[in-house]
């Protein structure tokens, strides 16, 4: 068995027994541990190539070439290799606009899935949806943060794994979280010169932190954790315990200027690298009707769902850090986890077979989990970052809607996001608010005084990334979309299923 590589929309099968949304180390375990099976698996993924952000080009990379990324990052390539065995469809650079869940999926009934690959558009039927789509970067809106030469940390590392490319010096990295000190080591090793490391988070000796201690003493984090840490120190400057931060720069980024407890500085800078922490990406699940809750431990919203990845929509099932930050290795598991939950649901694999299996797996899984509430108190991100009280700080980059702007509009008193979208329009431009839905709510939740979890955040509806009507307007009309629109019914009125009104 070999992988089915499809590169247009009508390559597609018209349906399958799995959907995969994804081909990170969730999607790609999904994948494989499904074809196992025999089940029509297809894997929609927007990269163009499998392996998601953190495994990103592990099929083409080779250790010789770019050894710098790190072990971690190599043992994607026993994942890839297996995922290039099965029997899956995979259509690369595809973007899932819609899901459609069946509400009671009876037999015969599938979830519709909406997706454009090479500029066409497709709906494709689904018994069951697995979203694998991974963490996005937690947004860090700072004054200067929109100038060029300011990047996201995960930004610079797409370029270092797909390009080999170093950011110009001097280079800043700042904020907080594991992936700055990664990225900082990946960068020292790949040759990068003149680095700075500005550490915002909050002082370590919290009960937050310590209380959890005992657990990251026993999990796979503890060696790995403190040799980044220790390595990175001893080649580059850090600055801890960074209480604000500012960009410089007219035309592109040319300086960070910084306080701590000891006063302000500044420094020179060509690139700036911003970095928080991760969050789980929900557009999708959100759009397809999946509850969200509140993650107080990682402040942010995840996916209600169980222990086997099922959300109260039947069929539709969630995989890896989209359903609560865990990391690559709890991800990869995860994946395998919940492929055996959707096809056991659908009677493909037995019962008794599937509980022992996903018995064993959660076990596995589990001790990747051990450290993970002591990471997460370790690297809190500062309210200061969360919700930026600078006036001119732009939050929403689609519509460049200011915190000065979004607090003007939370005085007149709407009662969440979603009625904040019609005062100022923050969160409609095309990331469809990816990139200030979690500000937002920080935002409002500090203006009421209560918790993220007493506002919500927005409530999304497909398309989820943009669509052009070129591409609406090509997909079959179904009979009854066609009466919705004429008022005819098209069978008394000869109409075909592709006929459009005149």
């Amino acid at each position: 068995m070999t992988v089915r590589f499809v590169t247009a929309a009508d390559d597609l099968r018209p349906a399958y027994d799995l959907v995969i949304v994804g081909a990170g180390p969730a999607g790609m375990a999904a994948a494989t541990e499904a074809s196992r099976t025999g089940a029509r698996v297809a894997v929609l993924d927007e990269n163009p190539r499998p392996g998601g952000q953190i495994y990103r080009e592990i099929t083409r990379n080779q250790p010789g070439a770019r050894q710098y990324l790190g072990a971690d990052y190599w043992k994607g390539k026993a994942l890839g290799n297996a995922f290039a065995e099965s029997n899956a469809d995979y259509a690369a650079r595809a973007t899932v606009w819609s899901i459609e869940p069946a509400d009671e999926p009876r037999d015969g009934e599938r979830h519709r899935v909406g997706v454009t690959i090479a500029g066409a558009a497709r709906m494709i039927e689904a018994a069951a949806v697995i979203l694998a789509t991974g963490a996005q970067e937690r947004p860090m809106p700072v004054p200067g943060w929109t100038l060029p030469g300011v990047l996201t940390a995960g930004a610079a590392q797409i370029a270092l794994k797909s390009s080999g490319v170093v950011p110009a010096a001097p280079i800043v990295l700042a904020g907080c979280g594991p992936l700055l000190y990664l990225l900082a080591s990946q960068l020292i090793d790949a040759g990068a010169r003149d680095m700075t490391l500005l550490d915002t988070s909050r002082p370590v000796l919290r009960w937050e932190s310590l209380r959890r201690l005992p657990g990251f003493l026993f999990s796979p984090y503890l060696r790995k954790g403190l040799g980044l840490l220790l390595r990175t120190r001893r080649r580059i400057r850090v600055v801890t315990g960074v209480r604000s931060l500012e960009i410089l720069g007219e035309d592109r980024a040319e300086g960070v200027r910084f306080a701590t407890a000891r006063g302000t500085s500044t420094i020179n800078a060509s690139t700036v690298l911003l970095h928080q922490g991760v969050i789980p990406a929900i557009n999708l699940a959100s759009a397809a009707g999946c509850p969200l809750a509140w993650n107080a431990a990682q402040r942010a919203f995840q996916p209600v769902t169980d222990a086997e990845g099922r959300t109260p929509k039947r069929g539709v099932l969630i995989a890896g850090d989209s359903a609560g930050i865990g990391g690559a290795q709890a991800a990869e598991i995860a994946g395998r986890i919940v492929a055996v939950a959707a096809l056991s649901d659908r009677g493909l694999v037995a019962r008794d077979v599937s509980a022992a299996l996903i018995n064993r797996l959660q076990r596995q899984r589990q001790r990747y989990f051990r450290g993970r509430g002591f990471l997460d108190a370790l690297y809190a991100p500062r309210h200061i970052f969360l919700a930026p009280p600078d006036a001119q700080t732009i939050v929403c980059r689609c519509e460049e809607i200011t915190a000065g702007k979004l607090r003007e509009a939370i005085s007149l008193g709407p009662p969440g996001p979603n009625q904040l979208k019609t005062f100022v329009r923050c969160g409609m431009g095309p990331c469809q608010g990816r990139l200030c839905a979690a500000t937002v709510t920080e935002i409002m939740a500090a203006e009421r005084g209560t918790s993220p979890a007493d506002i919500g955040t927005y409530r999304l509806r497909a398309p989820v990334k943009p669509v052009r009507l070129a591409e609406l307007a090509g997909l079959p009309h179904a009979p009854r979309a066609l009466k919705a629109v004429t008022g005819r019914d098209p069978v008394d009125h000869h109409l075909n299923e592709t006929e459009l009104p005149s």
